[in-house]
């Protein structure tokens, strides 16, 4: 069996608790690793605060080289780590393929920005007291970052906190979902060998209460957070003085307007829906279409969803595979149940065997219903009607989410309507809300977070300014 050890403080370590990650479509063990303790975490936190002021001076050239270094290896060896992040998370292939590119992309990305750190010149004299007076302001690391990721993306979410903290001049401690950590502690073999200064990054498996320490410790000038809403927002009130980036749930709202093509929406709609069996933040989990065509919109997009190939992950034609674990199934299907006994109409899917669930898709719900007003985090999808635009917008405000929201329309006035009044982090016309690029600011409203990722919003909350007053 494959061994995967903790990386700390600069160094591949284990302990006396091993951790087997499990195949969540098969129960096979796919590789063994450790889960760290405080001593593990101890020692990484003193070594990342040793190389604080060498990370502060690490040149741009520098972080450009090894950010770029990394892209290359990952590029190098894409099938590799696809084919493990597919096995530790039953992510299909043809996903997980697309997630390591991403992981690629991230980290080119950071590249760039590291050659571009904001500064400013600033003229003093706007008011008598400020004059022959001139400002510089510099912007300086915040320190040591906290990083927590979850298990649904285990390579790219993870990287969306290492590679801009190395651009921005911050060792970080990530802990990896215990769940899917093979993948990130398989990067740290190849940030190892790069010229990072040993201790900048750590990346180590912990229990809760071990990694509760991520949360309380003042030591950490910084938490970044990818995850549920709950345990996000308790993080925040247990966080102390550190800033706080929080990157929550979602329930994002699609609406498809008469002048959609609805070809297209029903394509991209399904990917949208179904993809990663919808253990995504941003996955469309309801769709809102004009009464006008919501019979032929209804009825391919059922058509197409019964359509996916179901089966092993590791295949390259499989669309849709096993959840996380079953007891996530177990919830969808308590909540999909409770949905039809008060009302709601299967039209496809609706039965869990084992760890996985169907393809499913409701209509005739309304608002308080889990499979409307929570977070489903699976394969489910409701379908319901609307007559006007300012009612579908309605529609999707209404909730305590507000992460991405995708609108089909080819009406210009609609587009406008929709920026200015839906209250979500991002509006994508003509496509699903799951769409995300890796350089745009990301982030929600409401219950879904604080603060925005993207690599550049990123630095900037690991950036803190300081002026430099002098006399010209």
């Amino acid at each position: 069996m494959l061994t995967y050890k903790i990386y700390a403080a600069g160094e591949f370590v284990q302990t006396g608790k091993p951790l087997n990650v499990i195949n969540p479509y098969n129960g096979e063990i796919v590789a063994k690793t450790f889960l760290g303790n405080e001593d593990i975490l101890e020692r990484a936190i003193l070594k990342a605060e040793s190389v604080a002021s060498e990370m502060r001076d690490f040149p741009s050239w520098k972080k450009y080289e090894v950010l770029t270094e990394i892209a290359t290896a990952l590029k190098d060896n894409r099938d590799d780590f696809a084919r493990l992040l597919c096995l530790e998370s039953a992510k299909p292939m043809k996903y997980s393929l697309g997630e390591i590119d991403r992981a690629i992309q991230t980290f080119t990305i950071a590249a760039e920005e590291s050659k571009r750190l904001p500064k400013e010149y600033i003229d003093l004299d706007w008011t008598p007291a400020g004059d022959k007076k001139e400002g510089i302001v510099r912007y300086f690391p915040v320190g040591l970052v906290a990083g927590i990721s979850p298990f649904n993306f285990p390579m790219n979410l993870a990287v969306h906190k290492i590679a801009p903290a190395i651009a921005a001049g911050c060792p970080i401690i990530l802990k990896p979902s215990t769940s899917t950590p093979l993948s990130t502690l398989k990067l740290a073999q190849i940030i190892d060998k790069t010229i990072l200064p040993k201790g900048a990054v750590s990346i180590i498996p912990m229990d809760r209460n071990t990694g509760n320490k991520l949360v309380t410790d003042q030591r950490f000038n910084l938490l970044t957070f990818t995850g549920s809403p709950e345990v996000g927002w308790k993080m925040k009130q247990d966080a102390g003085k550190k800033k706080v980036v929080l990157e929550l749930g979602g329930n994002a709202g699609v609406i498809v307007t008469e002048s959609a093509d609805i070809n297209q929406a029903v394509k991209k709609c399904i990917v949208g829906g179904f993809a990663y069996s919808g253990q995504v933040c941003i996955h469309a989990q309801r769709i809102y279409i004009h009464t006008s065509v919501f019979d032929e919109f209804s009825k391919q997009f059922t058509a197409e969803a019964g359509k996916l190939k179901v089966g092993n992950p590791v295949k390259t034609d499989t669309d849709i595979s096993s959840m996380i674990d079953e007891a996530n199934a177990v919830r969808i299907q308590e909540w999909v149940d409770e949905a039809l006994a008060d009302g709601a109409k299967l039209l496809t899917g609706g039965k869990r065997d084992l760890a996985y669930f169907p393809p499913t898709v409701l209509s005739e719900t309304h608002k308080d219903m889990k499979v409307c007003s929570l977070e489903v985090f699976g394969p489910v999808v409701i379908l319901e009607p609307f007559n006007n635009f300012k009612e579908a917008v309605n529609y999707v405000n209404e909730g305590r989410f507000g992460l991405q929201s995708g609108v089909f329309t080819n009406s210009i006035e609609e587009m406008n309507f929709a920026f200015l009044n839906l209250e979500v982090g991002g509006v994508i016309i003509n496509d699903v809300p799951t769409f995300r690029v890796d350089h745009m600011p990301y982030g929600g409203v409401k219950d879904s977070g604080l603060g925005r990722e993207g690599i550049k919003y990123s630095i900037l909350d690991m950036i803190e300014p300081r002026i430099l007053v002098k006399n010209r």
